[in-house]
């Protein structure tokens, strides 16, 4: 059973322990450094927020990638924190789309969501 959050409930995990699973965070897994993991935090917010704003105003990928001067697809790859997506270009997609330096402060210093204007 998975419980809100993805968290394994205490005594599934138990169970699974015992079978030899183990448990760990993303960057154990990945062997990522410190750095590293924050760089991959920090697309995926920029990326969700992207997301937020584009449904915020009740844009489909389609009208948002007419916003940018963009493809449904590369807007898709945004969204979808695609490593091959830059973080100029996740900024400036932000910026297009209405956010404010403070929304990007926000997004950038991990601040919850609704706190977001």
């Amino acid at each position: 059973m998975i419980a809100r959050g993805s968290m394994i409930l205490k005594g599934k995990k138990q169970r699974l322990e015992k079978r030899g699973w183990r448990f760990g965070s993303t960057k154990d897994f990945l062997g990522l450094s410190d750095e590293e993991a924050a760089y991959v935090e920090l697309r995926l917010r920029l990326a969700d927020r992207l997301r937020q704003r584009r449904q915020k105003r009740k844009l489909s990928q389609t009208a948002a990638a007419k916003v940018l001067h963009s493809s449904q697809s590369r807007v898709a790859k945004m969204e979808g924190g695609d490593p091959s997506v830059s973080l100029d270009l996740l900024i400036r997609s932000l910026l297009a789309l209405g956010a404010s330096n403070r929304d990007l402060a926000r997004a950038i210093s991990g601040a919850s969501r609704a706190t977001t204007s």
